[in-house]
């Protein structure tokens, strides 16, 4: 037999590992950080009226936005923290360790009142709520660089399949807190509802054998992966993760809230549809990138989010609003796992220090943006009543009418974000298309 008639045979370096078991893991983990952020949505409310209204009606949702946004400061720092360390702690630990969180934050949540009174439980429940952000960073430090070690060849696509299950867990969390809200059971019961699925995903852990990091494997300096992050093109892609994030994440976090006053039905119903929504459509990413390109796929979702949330200004029905969600959505949908997918692909030997970054940059949007969508609530119901005193005297049908119009301000002024995008990510469109389109960059490049 000639040399030139051996076939190689490639060598699967993951045959050691149970992809399916890993990616299924990684399917739980998400989605019980999908059911923490969708049970803090709908717990907003309770929160509000209990503990801060009392310490101060004036300023209760922008306390509200920060200790619903301090769990994505603990998130971002997670994930800025624990990527470089990832290779040397190893995904396994972390992950556990994510369990763990989860499980300490929320049962701090719950028993917040228990814990302190007055003012001093708004303390509480920002450090409950940041050790919650950090079991999430942990989960995304670990599941993202895995999915890419697992399937290489299949970033963009396998990271929306995996990320479709977040919205899925949103879906599942707003779903058990309408159940356990018409049975009448405190918000603590509904809470305390995540510690179900955290608890089996960190029993999985304890079973589970992990692979190394897809850098790690190739054989990529540690020192390679700083270059990488330093290169003034990533800088932009950074920024841009900023921007998606707070696209999607914050008016997620603000629509039971502020939309239950303006379209006629409980906000949280059309979360639930935009998450459902987001889950079908992220499945069919593979087929939209083909068609679009990565950074094409961006700029449409860029587009028809910002159309989104200004239409969710104005939505004034179940039927307006039904249509500006699915406008939103369709949008915000493949922003987060294309984010990810792009950078790895355009920088791959930046390996979990860059995928952990880009998640930094846009955890901390949320961080920023949500206590500013508190402040802009606050200020405009303010003005809208004509003064801090003459809101104090509102009830009734009138105070509806001010709430209302400060809901449609704050959503009004967060569709500045993705519109700022369009530029950018139109100029990177047609830098790639003058190259000859989007290549994605070999590891060994």
């Amino acid at each position: 037999m000639s040399a030139s008639s051996i076939k190689t045979v490639p060598i699967d370096r993951h045959a050691a590992f149970d992809k399916k078991k890993l990616f299924i893991l990684s399917v739980i983990a998400l989605v019980t950080a999908g059911v923490s952020f969708g049970l803090r949505g709908s717990i907003g409310r309770d929160l509000q009226t209990t503990f801060f209204d009392p310490i101060d009606k004036l300023r209760s949702a922008e306390m509200l936005g920060a200790v619903l946004g301090v769990a994505f400061l603990g998130f971002a720092f997670t994930i800025a923290i624990g990527s470089p360390l990832l290779d040397y702690i190893g995904m396994g630990r972390l992950l556990t360790l994510s369990s763990f969180c989860f499980i300490a934050g929320t049962l701090v949540v719950v028993f917040a009142g228990s814990i302190a009174s007055g003012a001093a439980t708004y303390n509480v429940i920002w450090a409950g709520m940041v050790v919650i952000g950090i079991g999430q960073g942990l989960v995304e430090t670990v599941i993202n660089p895995l999915t890419t070690t697992l399937y290489p060849e299949e970033k963009t696509a396998r990271l929306n399949i995996l990320h479709a299950w977040w919205p899925a867990g949103i879906i599942f969390g707003s779903l058990i807190g309408l159940f356990i809200g018409q049975l009448n059971m405190n918000w603590q019961v509904k809470f305390s509802m995540v510690l179900i699925p955290a608890a089996a995903f960190g029993v999985m852990c304890l079973f589970a054998k992990f692979p190394p990091t897809e850098r790690v494997a190739s054989g990529i300096p540690t020192s390679d992966t700083f270059k990488e992050v330093s290169k003034p093109f990533f800088i932009v892609w950074f920024l841009a993760m900023f921007l998606t994030a707070a696209s999607e994440l914050a008016p997620g976090q603000w629509v039971d809230l502020a939309l239950t006053r303006t379209v006629g039905m409980q906000g949280i119903w059309l979360l639930i549809y935009v998450s459902g929504l987001m889950f079908v459509m992220r499945h069919f990413a593979g087929p939209m990138v083909h068609r679009l390109s990565p950074v094409g796929l961006l700029w449409t979702s860029s587009l028809l989010a910002s159309a989104g949330l200004l239409l969710l200004s104005v939505a004034n029905s179940p039927l307006t609003g039904l249509l500006a969600a699915t406008v939103w959505g369709t949008g915000v949908c493949y922003m987060w796992p294309t984010m990810l997918a792009a950078a790895s692909e355009r920088f791959p030997r930046g390996g979990a220090l860059l995928m952990g970054l880009m998640g930094t940059a846009g955890t901390l949007s949320i961080y920023f943006v949500l206590p500013l969508m508190g402040k802009i609530f606050d200020n405009a119901k303010i003005a809208a009543a004509g003064g801090e005193e003459a809101f104090g005297r509102l009830t009734g049908e009138e105070l509806n009418r001010v709430l209302t119009i400060a809901s449609q301000t704050s959503f009004r002024y967060v569709a500045i974000l993705p519109a700022v995008l369009l530029a950018v990510f139109g100029a990177i469109w047609l830098y790639d298309r003058s190259r000859g389109g989007y290549k994605p960059t070999s590891i060994g490049g």
